[in-house]
């Protein structure tokens, strides 16, 4: 599970911490500073989304538990 979610987390890491440096330049918010801390952010939300869908795909490909 742990490579599922490093895998994951590539993707995801991409997109959020991309997504707050656009708002933040949409913002006005030009100094680098500004720009850096929006990603660095962006890449630590990033890890409990990559957390929960790695365990939710993990899981789903397990097949149903017995009962």
């Amino acid at each position: 599970m742990l490579r599922l979610t490093a895998v994951l987390y590539i993707l995801v890491a991409s997109a959020v911490a991309g997504a707050a440096v656009i708002a933040v330049l949409t913002l006005d918010m030009r100094e680098g500073w500004q720009i850096g801390a929006a990603f660095a952010a962006g890449l630590v939300v990033s890890i409990p989304i990559a957390a929960v869908l790695g365990r939710k795909i993990y899981n789903a490909l397990q097949g149903p538990k017995p009962v």
